[in-house]
């Protein structure tokens, strides 16, 4: 680490980046958003998951944490153009933000490219060991239990169904995640854990994507039993 990042960190410290998270959580319970798979604990999970990745990595907090608190700033939905638009225009309107309230300078251009390379559709390398860690922990939100409850949710509020009728998990049809939220785990969410930057992220992500695929192996019994 060179003098200058140094000294930003030690300033952080000594300013108590938890009095910034403060302020952070506050501004977004005044947010109103409409997208129930980015909700507040949506952002309080990525912020719990960044802060053991970046503890596991010894990654800078200062960094880390705006990044993981902010990294939903702007919301665009899923089936909008603008979609792979939507981490860079987070990533500026959390720049500005934190400009305006006054955080450190110097830290605000890493925590603008954490929040524009977290995101899978943007498709953007993360260059630093935070925006890795960012990443890893917004796709850890995406597996799981809340993955599961996420990509469900998602899918209804798109008008989708929970599975194709006929052939509930696909083989001879083709993928559509559009129309239904198991196909979702077949087009992006069994694929995470092999995009994980971090070997703790690596790791909870494979032990994630076993549940779902528990999951779906209880789903298929029910279906065909009928109980």
């Amino acid at each position: 680490m060179n003098d200058a990042r140094g000294t930003v960190g030690l300033v952080m410290r000594e300013r108590a980046l938890s009095d910034w998270e403060r302020r952070f959580a506050a501004f977004l319970d005044e947010s109103v958003t409409e997208d129930a798979a980015h909700d507040r604990e949506h952002v309080t999970r990525v912020v719990t998951n960044a802060r053991r990745l970046a503890g596991d990595e010894q990654a800078r907090l200062e960094i880390v944490i705006p990044a993981a608190w902010l990294h939903d700033f702007v919301l665009v939905p899923k089936d909008s153009a603008l979609r792979s638009q939507a981490s860079r225009l987070a990533a500026d309107a959390a720049g500005r933000f934190l400009r305006e309230a006054g955080y450190p300078a110097a830290l605000i251009p890493e925590i603008e490219h954490a929040i524009a390379a977290h995101s899978f559709s943007a498709e953007i390398p993360p260059r630093t060991l935070e925006a890795r860690i960012v990443q890893d922990a917004d796709r850890l939100d995406a597996l799981g239990a809340v993955g599961i409850a996420r990509c469900i949710m998602t899918g209804v509020a798109m008008g989708g169904r929970l599975y194709h009728p006929e052939e509930p998990f696909p083989v001879n049809r083709p993928l559509d995640d559009h129309a239904y939220a198991v196909d979702h785990f077949y087009t992006k969410l069994f694929k995470l854990a092999a995009t994980m930057n971090t070997a703790a992220g690596r790791a909870e992500a494979e032990r994630r994507t076993a549940y779902m695929r528990g999951y779906l192996s209880q789903l298929a019994h029910e279906i065909a039993d009928g109980s």
